[in-house]
């Protein structure tokens, strides 16, 4: 999954869905995943968690992430942005207290994505990004996917996760696959031609 481009919406959206959200730093979900171990979702902190991010967006083979061009400042000024919206959240996810992941997650009414399909009440838009995995466990990735689909599904009037990962992804799209989601249309967005992709609970 890429990073969002979040427009400067404010509010919810009309059809009432709730996105987890909450003050920099506050632990937000508590899980207990049967082979990860203990997963926690916690509010981005654009600066305390600046080392990690950065580390992981300018990483080899994230260039699907996007921002791998900027420099820290730059992009403590887009999590700090995306810090003041209502629409549009950024996470960390741990596992056993060590980070491995940064989760998004937005309003697509409020996103150039929802121009590009028709938004259905409970749609909420999804990014994900692994930063560090356990060669330990085979499929670490799809099971981070699992875990952190619970989370969004699992709040009050989420009813459907929609994803755009970037067509020439492979690995992106068929882990979406693997996990469950409905490919939909091939849709062209500003900076790139992404796949879109829906998951309903069952």
């Amino acid at each position: 999954m890429t990073a969002p481009t979040p427009t400067a919406g404010t509010g919810t959206g009309t059809d009432g869905v709730r996105l987890a959200h909450g003050p920099r730093g506050t632990t937000v979900h508590t899980g207990q995943h049967p082979r990860l171990g203990r997963v926690t979702v916690t509010v981005l902190d654009p600066d305390a968690d600046l080392d990690t991010v950065h580390a992981w967006v300018t990483a080899p083979g994230t260039e699907f992430w996007g921002l791998g061009d900027l420099g820290r400042e730059d992009l403590r000024e887009l999590y700090a942005f995306v810090d003041s919206l209502d629409t549009h959240h950024a996470f960390l996810v741990r596992v056993e207290d060590t980070p491995v992941a940064l989760l998004q997650t937005y309003d697509p009414a409020h996103d150039p994505v929802g121009e590009r399909y028709p938004v259905q009440a409970g749609d909420v838009g999804v990014h994900l990004l692994v930063g560090r995995g356990d060669a330990r466990l085979p499929g670490y990735s799809g099971m981070l996917v699992g875990a952190m689909g619970e989370f969004v599904l699992g709040q009050p009037g989420a009813r459907r996760i929609v994803v755009e990962p970037d067509v020439r992804n492979d690995r992106a799209v068929a882990r979406m696959v693997r996990s469950g989601f409905e490919l939909g249309p091939v849709i062209e967005m500003p900076q790139k031609t992404a796949q879109l992709a829906f998951l309903t609970p069952r």
